[in-house]
């Protein structure tokens, strides 16, 4: 584990060639899942938008929903099966469909309104 608690995992979301962020998958928001992704590292793909609040990399992590929640804040990260696919919170969003919360942006939010279709998005250890 990198630096963090047995729970929490400092990561970097590298959104390439553009900049940088600090974020921290959270094991005790959905203890398989996290371990799937933390198993699956490092992760990368092309960035997708679901409407304008959300933007999605496509991964190769096969996991299930795991403590569903449908409303998330502007920052956190989460995974849905539909695509296999990591979320992440340009603002605060309330979804049609449930899914996994696994983590938090820690640094730069702001960064993903710059994300374009088609930017590769990399999640590795910090």
């Amino acid at each position: 584990m990198s630096a963090g608690t047995v729970s929490t995992t400092r990561m970097i979301l590298e959104i390439r060639g553009k900049s940088k962020l600090d974020c921290e998958l959270k094991r005790h928001l959905s203890p398989k899942t996290v371990g799937i992704i933390m198993r699956s590292l490092p992760l990368d793909g092309n960035a997708h938008f679901m409407g304008q609040n959300i933007v999605y990399f496509e991964t190769k992590v096969n996991s299930g929903i795991e403590r569903q929640k449908k409303e998330f804040k502007k920052g956190d990260i989460a995974f849905t099966p539909a695509g296999s696919s990591i979320c992440l919170f340009v603002s605060d969003v309330v979804t049609s469909k449930p899914l996994t919360p696994i983590g938090k942006i820690l640094t730069n939010v702001d960064a993903l309104k710059d994300v374009t279709s088609g930017d590769v998005i990399s999640l590795y250890l910090g």
